[in-house]
């Protein structure tokens, strides 16, 4: 059996059209349904309450992804758990071959799986990612990423088609299965990463604790990509640089750490702005300001935060 963890924030009709597929397919072979509702203020959550068999958590404020997603995964007892976008929908006989799969010996090893990801048109989404390292934003920024790839090696692995199956660093957090036993070992989800990475520093203390991440294409949903955060450009730009910035002082040593520290604080900014202005873009000059002058503002917290055991 397998429990689903949704989190909501105004996601609109997408929300349905989630829960709808879960109870298209494979609903028998399905434990429990949460969705924790992070205060949205569309009416979205509506929708859970109407469905049969749906558990809704009501937040009162907006908990952030990796917060939302452990209230309700310590509520479950499946062997294993599906955290979902709502912007996602499943396939027919997606979870069944996800759950053969890990049930099999050759899975024994395998702690989270990630499945293949397709858009309205039917193409294959790239998600899969290596572990970054200080070498990887300093590429992206500097646009070295794109002249020596294996020098600094782009965190998404976009050299990868994504039609064969095989083991990777990361599978994205749009649909994710993680068996349980890997929460027994390291817990879930790290709630200072408020939303972006949480998966990411996920899939590496599972590496560490002898766990392994697996990509499959004999499973396949739909994922619509970006989701509510489209609404939020600002706040969603401010979120995934101090996400950066912890996984970067959790994870790598001092000197990297602060190097990423300097390149994103200092020379990403400059950069994106100009982009913006080649662009002729005010809106990405806008955003960009908007979410340096939250991340500026945010330092203090940041480093409150970075205090992590290794």
């Amino acid at each position: 059996m397998l429990d689903i963890v949704i989190v909501n924030w105004n996601s609109g009709r997408q929300l349905s059209e989630c829960l709808q597929s879960v109870s298209d397919f494979d609903s028998e072979i399905v434990g429990k349904i949460f969705v924790v509702d992070n205060a949205s203020s569309d009416g979205s959550q509506e929708c859970a309450q109407a469905t049969p068999g749906v558990c809704l958590i009501q937040a009162q404020e907006n908990l952030g992804f990796a917060k939302a997603c452990n209230l309700a995964a310590r509520q479950g007892h499946s062997a294993y758990c599906l955290f979902l976008n709502p912007d996602a929908r499943l396939y027919e006989g997606s979870i069944g071959a996800v759950l053969q799969f890990m049930e099999s010996p050759e899975a024994a090893e395998i702690g989270i799986c990630g499945i293949r990801l397709v858009d309205s048109e039917g193409r294959t989404h790239r998600h899969c990612a290596r572990f970054p390292s200080w070498r990887t934003y300093f590429g992206k920024v500097s646009g070295l990423s794109r002249l020596f790839p294996q020098r600094f090696p782009p965190h998404f692995m976009i050299e990868f088609d994504h039609e064969t199956s095989r083991e990777v660093d990361q599978v994205s957090g749009a649909c994710f299965f993680v068996r349980r036993k890997v929460s027994d070992d390291i817990g879930w989800f790290d709630e200072r990463f408020f939303v972006y990475m949480e998966e990411l520093d996920f899939c590496f203390r599972a590496k560490r604790a002898g766990w392994r991440t697996w990509y499959t294409v004999d499973a396949t949903a739909y994922h619509r990509g970006g989701g509510t955060s489209e609404q939020v450009k600002a706040q969603r730009l401010f979120y995934s640089l101090r996400s950066r910035v912890l996984y970067g002082f959790k994870h790598f040593s001092p000197t990297a750490a602060w190097s990423v520290f300097v390149v994103t604080m200092g020379f990403e900014p400059l950069a994106r702005v100009f982009r913006g202005a080649f662009r002729l873009s005010f809106e990405e000059i806008r955003d960009t300001c908007r979410a340096y002058l939250m991340l500026w503002r945010g330092i203090p917290g940041i480093f409150r935060a970075k205090r992590f055991n290794r």
